[in-house]
């Protein structure tokens, strides 16, 4: 989800209404999402190098992910929602990540569509620390280290259980990936709109997926 402070610039806004206006087109998404009967969506809300960020800016945020868990987590779990949170959340302030724990659990149950936000999240950070938990659980005597394939790397990764992206969109007309689920989207279709993210809608989220429905996907092999 890329744009939103270029969105706030260019209306003479501060950057905190880009913010704001982000988090209602994450409302879009998710009721498109389910609208359109996918079953995974994972969301970008806030990487690993976004602590760089200014100061006040970074309060900003943090105060824009208090009230959206207070205020939109009942309603996902009204939805069917299941909510998951990948990234260091350890980084949040102790009330934030108490509010993050509460939402895993109260919609643990609900199947309708599984909902991942990466919080703080960074994917060489992530696989750095799924091969540390490889070789701890080498140590420990519990993996052989010739049973070490992709698969068995991948459960130690923070998006274990949860199937690879097919497609991956990004907004605001920037072409790289930066260091979102590098090793989980090995294979991903992906898709750049020119949108800017708080503009970014359901006839948006419906062209992305035409657009993926076109595609040919080999996963390197022939079909000839």
């Amino acid at each position: 989800m890329d744009g939103n402070g270029r969105w706030a610039k260019s209306r003479g806004l501060p950057r905190i209404a880009g913010h704001r206006e982000g988090s209602r087109a994450v409302r879009r998404t998710v009721e498109s999402a389910i609208r359109s009967g996918v079953s995974w969506l994972t969301i970008y809300a806030f990487s690993s190098e976004n602590w760089r960020r200014p100061a006040g800016e970074i309060t900003d945020l943090t105060g824009l992910l208090r009230r959206y868990l207070r205020s939109e987590v009942a309603e996902l779990k009204q939805s069917g929602v299941r909510l998951r949170f990948i990234g260091d959340r350890c980084r949040f302030d102790t009330d934030i990540q108490t509010d993050l724990a509460v939402a895993e659990r109260d919609t643990a149950e609900n199947t309708r569509l599984n909902l991942t936000i990466a919080l703080s999240y960074g994917a060489r950070a992530e696989i750095a620390a799924a091969a540390r938990a490889a070789l701890e659980a080498a140590r420990a005597g519990c993996l052989e280290a010739g049973n070490l394939g992709e698969d068995v790397f991948a459960s130690f990764l923070a998006t274990a259980g949860t199937p690879d992206p097919d497609l991956v969109i990004r907004t605001s007309g920037e072409q790289r990936l930066s260091n979102f689920l590098l090793w989980q989207a090995a294979y991903a279709e992906l898709v750049f709109l020119d949108v800017l993210w708080p503009d970014f809608d359901q006839a948006h989220f419906n062209s992305a997926l035409k657009e993926f429905a076109r595609r040919e996907r080999r996963f390197g092999a022939r079909k000839d």
